[in-house]
């Protein structure tokens, strides 16, 4: 079928409108018709060559819509029914197997690979152009800068059709990840701390989060009193603007002594630092945030041998079927407004919606595609 497609033909170029042909759906997948994606740092981040998806190239990894056509042998959606795309996963290396989907072993190729994981057609791309000449597809298993996206039907979460469709696709990765790594990663115990570096998207929905368990203190540090403030409405019990005070200083004083969590969300190196120095034995940092490629960080050995974690978390760890649904549940009841972090732009708007996400004007730009 033909559809429209954003595709970036080198790093660092523009995203130019394009029709493209894509597949039917083969066995275990499906045909998605794209209401809204959400834009996320890991889409900059991959235009400027950061993540080796060979272009030229459709990305898009946040999408939401209405499933169109089944492949042979899927069960779990049909079409009509309401989704959000989930991350893709293989379903048979060890971690898979052991309910970690998040952390397949083939994940690199699932999500940067831009071709097909799994099936007949393996390996190979479902798009391509009027003159026969392959393009990358199945960005993190969708590639949803299109009006279509052909994926693993086991990677779709069906959803409730009285929920706003166009809301939900950033529960795909970024929301997900914030939160996830606060309720599976942290786990925070009653009388706890946690602080989180960066309120960007991941940032707010990880305060939005802890405001969701028993933790007791939970501290927003960032440069910009307009993310704090609003850090504090949705939960954060204390800010620290770190360009105007000593955030070690300012979390020793609040906690009285070290962290017990602190969610490194900026993926600045200076920062990761920091926050490594911001807990203490028996902490916990988690680390969140994209840095460059090939980024090194270096930690006190000493500080780090008496019982500090360092851990790397993906995607808010646990599964899209059981992690969404839930955000869902609480965003309905009123405990998780992560809506008041969206700023809705139509397609053509990708480029201002990019700016406006690097600049920090917008949390959470959102492309309308099909409404």
């Amino acid at each position: 079928m033909k559809i429209s497609a954003l595709v970036l033909e080198e790093a660092h170029a523009p995203f130019v409108r394009e029709e493209l042909d894509l597949d039917s759906p083969g066995p275990g997948e499906a045909l998605v018709r794209i209401v809204a994606t959400g834009v996320c740092h890991t889409d900059a981040i991959t235009r400027a060559g950061g993540l080796p998806l060979p272009l030229p190239g459709v990305l898009g990894h946040e999408g939401s819509g209405v499933v169109e056509a089944v492949g042979e042998g899927v069960h779990n959606v049909a079409p009509g029914d309401h989704v959000v795309i989930g991350w893709p996963f293989c379903g048979e290396c060890r971690n898979c197997e052991r309910g970690e989907p998040r952390y397949c072993a083939r994940l690199g190729e699932a999500v940067v690979g831009g071709t097909r994981l799994t099936g007949p057609k393996s390996g190979t791309s479902a798009y391509t152009r009027s003159d026969g000449s392959t393009v990358s597809g199945h960005f993190f298993g969708q590639s949803s800068f299109a009006d279509h996206s052909l994926v693993l039907a086991s990677a779709l979460v069906k959803v409730d059709k009285e929920v706003p469709l166009e809301l939900l696709g950033p529960l795909a990765c970024g929301i997900t990840t914030g939160a996830g790594a606060v309720f599976n990663t942290a786990n925070p115990q009653p009388g706890e701390s946690l602080v989180v570096y960066g309120t960007g998207a991941v940032g707010l929905a990880a305060v939005m989060a802890a405001r969701n368990t028993p933790a007791t203190t939970i501290i927003a540090v960032d440069l910009h009193d307009s993310r704090l403030e609003l850090a504090r409405e949705l939960g954060a019990t204390h800010t620290i603007n770190s360009g105007r005070v000593n955030a070690l200083e300012e979390i020793q004083r609040i906690c009285g002594g070290t962290a017990d969590y602190v969610l490194e969300c900026t993926g600045v190196v200076p920062v990761i630092e920091e926050a490594a120095d911001a807990v203490g034995m028996l902490g916990t940092l988690i680390l969140i945030g994209g840095a460059p490629p090939e980024a090194r960080f270096s930690l006190d050995h000493l500080r780090a041998l008496w019982g500090k974690r360092i851990v790397g978390t993906l995607g808010g760890s646990s599964t899209s079927n059981r992690l969404i649904p839930a955000l869902i549940a609480l965003y309905r009841q009123g405990r998780f407004p992560f809506d008041r972090l969206v700023q809705y732009y139509d397609i053509d708007q990708v480029e201002a919606a990019m700016d406006d996400s690097k600049s920090g004007k917008t949390i959470k730009p959102v492309l309308r595609i099909n409404r």
